[in-house]
């Protein structure tokens, strides 16, 4: 079992925790962890454009010219594609973008991302997280303590309110909770600082 230091919100070592090698200690799969990145950002593609079609433009009920004797190429209606003003061939309609991956392949790449943290040493526990109230100031002095540079993701059990307000402005810090934990976030944040309780709760979550 992979063994990392707890820290408090000063920044000092006040122990050890073990975690899961079923959840932290995996091999990384990066194939598995890309397919997942792939199926959270397609599955937040608004998929709204849209072409109109022959069918759908103004105009062109009536042939334009007969089809015999002018000396032109034979036109059947002036919204054909080839016409200013005529339809799209093979244009964009309304669409969604998501697709489904199996189960126990969304959860390698959950567990994936959180081993490749520990294996990179970007991984802070923290004995506990809370605010008495919100403030910014007193969060960035926290990072500060831990020496969190620029991208950090905050994981804690549950709703922290007063930490939620205190990290939403600070740029690069993005707080959820256990339960809202995905690949993507874990991915893109240089840095996961996660409480002690959160670690049990995605240990739980994802054994």
């Amino acid at each position: 079992m992979p063994k990392v230091s707890v820290y408090n919100v000063s920044g000092s070592a006040v122990g050890e925790i073990e975690l899961s090698d079923l959840i932290f200690g995996v091999n990384p799969n990066a194939s598995v962890m890309h397919s997942a990145v792939v199926l959270q950002q397609a599955s937040v593609r608004q998929g709204t454009h849209k072409t109109k079609g022959r069918s759908e433009v103004r105009g062109g009920g009536r042939k334009p010219w007969k089809q015999k004797g002018t000396g032109r190429a034979r036109q059947g209606s002036i919204r054909s594609p080839q016409w200013k003003g005529g339809g799209v061939v093979f244009g964009p309609t309304p669409r969604s973008y998501g697709f489904k991956l199996p189960r126990k392949v969304r959860r390698l790449a959950i567990k994936s991302a959180l081993s490749s943290k520990v294996i990179a040493s970007d991984i802070i526990v923290l004995d506990q997280l809370s605010l008495a109230s919100p403030k910014t100031k007193e969060f960035q002095g926290i990072l500060n303590n831990l020496k969190v540079g620029r991208k950090a993701l905050v994981v804690t059990a549950d709703f922290e309110n007063n930490v939620a307000l205190s990290a939403r402005n600070i740029p690069g810090v993005k707080f959820v909770t256990a339960n809202g934990i995905n690949v993507l976030d874990v991915l893109v944040h240089d840095k996961l600082i996660i409480t002690k309780d959160a670690v049990a709760k995605v240990e739980e979550v994802f054994a």
